[in-house]
């Protein structure tokens, strides 16, 4: 019989953590609790990395397009969808890109 594949946060001991007793999470956070974990300063390296994130104002991630983009839920006929993801494909585009350029075509046509 294969092993079954699980996700989740494993301790060191090989055992998820969700398979533990309360007992055994206490033992694994009571050196936290005390205080007992070793820290050290940053390096110049981090130090610049965290001047530079810093110095951002925002969080990490894409960056803004235009006014930024906001999520939609839409719609649409199973077969025209399909046929939308296949020419998208077809041209390398995403469905958001393809979707996005057909609204901008359809309001400069009106």
């Amino acid at each position: 019989m294969k092993p079954v594949k699980r996700h989740g946060i494993r301790a060191k001991s090989s055992t998820f953590y969700s398979e533990m007793s309360p007992q055994e999470l206490d033992a694994i956070a009571a050196p936290f609790d005390r205080g007992e974990f070793k820290t050290s300063p940053l390096t110049p390296a981090d130090r610049e990395r965290h001047r530079r994130a810093k110095a951002r104002g925002r969080k990490a991630g894409r960056p803004i397009v235009g006014k930024g983009a906001e999520k939609i839920r839409v719609s649409m006929e199973r077969g025209l969808l399909n046929r939308a993801d296949s020419f998208a494909k077809q041209h390398g585009l995403s469905r958001s890109q393809l979707i996005a350029q057909s609204v901008e075509l359809r309001l400069k046509s009106a």
